[in-house]
């Protein structure tokens, strides 16, 4: 990707291996998705207000990085000298975040962050699909210490973060209602959801309902709005948070009887470790919508900027 644009400006084209630092590792990759922050990226659709600083990060006129993709699944082709844990031919699945470089035959995964050997129960195409919402799902329950019995509610409850959510939350003891279109209500009680709320005939902050914990993973339900669903000392899990929404969390916090969590996701080598045990344990699965070839990346680009994908697109490096 040598501009930002639609889904057009993606094309296939050789670049210099990535070099490795001493506590990383260069996988040979098998497996990536497409997620919706991959997207908002290719297309320069950053949240509100951050336009600035992510052009700042991303690059101002063009990217930075052409290779996109923060999910990865492989095979290990070398080490850093400092490198410990893992070998040459081991596979592994984890996420190189703000680096990007996962749309590729070879891409290098810092052994600090997100990082696990893959289970033999998993395919690398599953292996890929739990990385970015199961890393995202965990580290918002671990903010906001979800407990065994509370009831949460998840917003954009059939995406990449709401599939993971699910499952992650009913592993934990926790009560789920999940909020998405009719046509994905099997599927998310499949996964375990016990309520469901069709957000086309229903508002779930209309006030009837309350619950601990409310998580909005599509942007749409600010404190102001989100408020009359939250319980006395409920939390509101802001995983697509505006600048704004930001700088009012800790002021909501403090002058409500609820407090909102927002902000980036750590990438912590313990969530890739809980993923695998779970996974091997059959306790969380992937859901994939439609798997690609890297040549068609543009049309799995094209499928995530319709806002309908079930769970997560992902792309066959081989």
């Amino acid at each position: 990707m040598s501009e930002y644009g639609a889904p057009s400006v993606l094309a296939l084209r050789e670049v210099s291996p990535p070099k490795i630092s001493d506590d990383a590792v260069l996988v040979r990759v098998r497996a990536s998705t497409v997620s919706s922050g991959d997207a908002r990226v290719r297309a320069a659709n950053f949240p509100g207000g951050f336009s600035l600083i992510a052009r700042l990060i991303f690059g101002w006129r063009r990217p930075k990085q052409p290779v996109l993709g923060v999910d990865v699944a492989g095979v290990i082709e070398a080490v850093g000298r400092d490198v410990r844990d893992f070998r040459v031919g081991d596979e592994v699945f984890g996420m190189c975040g703000t680096r990007m470089g996962a749309h590729a035959e070879l891409c290098a995964l810092s052994t600090k962050g997100c990082i696990a050997k893959k289970p033999a129960e998993l395919t690398f195409e599953q292996a890929a699909a739990l990385t970015f919402g199961g890393t995202t799902a965990l580290d918002f329950f671990r903010r906001a210490k979800l407990a065994r019995g509370e009831r949460l509610l998840v917003n954009g409850a059939s995406g990449s973060v709401g599939v993971a959510a699910i499952q992650l939350a009913k592993s934990a003891g926790a009560h789920v209602t999940a909020v998405c279109s009719a046509r994905n209500f099997e599927l998310v009680r499949i996964l375990g959801a016990d309520a469901t709320i069709d957000y086309n005939t229903r508002d779930f902050a209309d006030g009837s309902e309350q619950w601990d914990l409310v998580m909005d993973t599509v942007g749409n339900a600010p404190y102001p709005r989100a408020k009359r669903a939250l319980a006395d000392g409920g939390r509101l899990l802001l995983v697509l948070a505006t600048l704004g929404d930001l700088f009012t969390a800790p002021w909501y916090s403090l002058t409500s009887p609820h407090r909102v969590i927002a902000g980036p996701v750590e990438e912590r080598r313990e969530y890739g470790e809980t993923l695998a045990k779970l996974a091997r344990e059959g306790r969380i699965r992937a859901v994939i919508d439609e798997e690609f070839s890297l040549e068609r990346i543009a049309e799995a680009h094209a499928l995530v900027d319709t806002g309908r994908k079930r769970g997560n697109v992902v792309v066959r490096v081989s």
